[in-house]
């Protein structure tokens, strides 16, 4: 595409959005576009894959990378979760490093430069949930900055920021924007992601199964969209989709199920409400659970779910 072919003033940026689990970047990302299309949950790990969400700011187009949190596990699927996120960084023209200021502050860059086990172009430190710390301008930040350049030398910035009261969410969108340089954009068509409408009906159907399984079962518990075709024409129903909810033992689908099916009911009418929201229209949505035992160690599984294998991968199982 040459820039010829758009507005002379086209400006274009990738930023991923780097982190630990639940330290708000899925919340960031979401403020800026205007829209709940990455899941969140108030359960760690919610985000599994990688993906752009894009918004444009005037004739900046910012292409923002949502990835998994960095986490230390030995567990195959997590070492998945860390490949998305160090590929989330590939070719980002700015990694937002998102620190949590409830948290101890230098353990966690220690732990990101031990986990992001590559060179990291640059930096800006995004110190969040500053809503929660009231104290926080008294905390040592620039103190904390200097030792966290000891550490990921390719910091540039740092700001803190805060979704909920959206305090500095200008300034950072603003310096994005005067970052970014002379191009074209990517997304012409009105689009506002590279995953399609499957993928992000996945994702719905398994940000409400997080929200309302309890403890453990969330994280044995994957989507897969059997099938997924749109309406004919006239037909007030837009797209006709039918879901596996995989859990791992034979008592979680009961569960998962409820009583008399009331839990996969309650799942699939929240989990309609976003998906029709995202395609402005009317689907239907069918909804039933599998037993897929030690699913996350399958490989089929978790490249159906967009997980390929890791650089640290264990041989793992495959259909056959």
């Amino acid at each position: 595409m040459l820039l010829e072919d758009q507005h002379p003033d086209n400006k274009s940026i990738m930023v991923a959005v780097l982190g630990a689990p639940n330290v708000g970047k899925s919340s960031m990302i979401n403020s800026f576009i205007g829209m709940d299309l990455s899941i969140v949950t108030q359960k760690p790990q919610t985000t599994r894959n990688k993906f752009h969400c894009v918004c444009t700011v005037d004739r900046t187009e910012i292409v923002f990378v949502d990835t998994p949190g960095l986490h230390k596990s030995s567990n195959e699927i997590n070492k998945r979760y860390n490949q998305q996120a160090l590929e989330g960084a590939d070719g980002a023209d700015v990694n937002l490093i998102l620190i949590d200021l409830g948290q101890e502050i230098k353990g966690q860059f220690s732990e990101f430069r031990e986990l992001f086990k590559k060179p990291i172009g640059p930096a800006w430190v995004i110190f969040t949930k500053s809503d929660l710390i009231p104290e926080w301008p008294t905390l040592p930040l620039e103190v904390a900055i200097e030792q966290a350049k000891e550490i990921i030398p390719s910091i540039e910035k740092h700001l803190v920021v805060s979704t909920k009261t959206e305090e500095n969410m200008n300034e950072l969108i603003g310096a994005i924007c005067d970052s970014a340089e002379a191009g074209p954009h990517f997304y012409e068509g009105g689009e506002i992601s590279n995953k399609n409408q499957r993928f992000f009906a996945t994702e719905f159907i398994r940000e409400q199964a997080f929200n309302l399984l309890n403890d453990e079962l969330p994280y044995e518990v994957a989507v897969l969209i059997e099938e997924y075709k749109d309406g004919r024409k006239g037909d007030p129903v837009i797209a006709y989709i039918s879901a596996s909810i995989i859990v791992n033992r034979p008592s979680q689908r009961g569960i998962v199920v409820g009583s008399k099916g009331s839990m996969i009911k309650e799942i699939g009418s929240r989990a309609r409400m976003k998906i029709e929201a995202m395609i402005g229209g009317q689907i239907h949505l069918n909804l039933h659970v599998k037993v897929m035992p030690k699913w996350f160690k399958n490989n089929f599984v978790l490249e159906e779910i967009g997980l390929p294998r890791a650089n640290t991968s264990a041989r793992v199982w495959k259909k056959k």
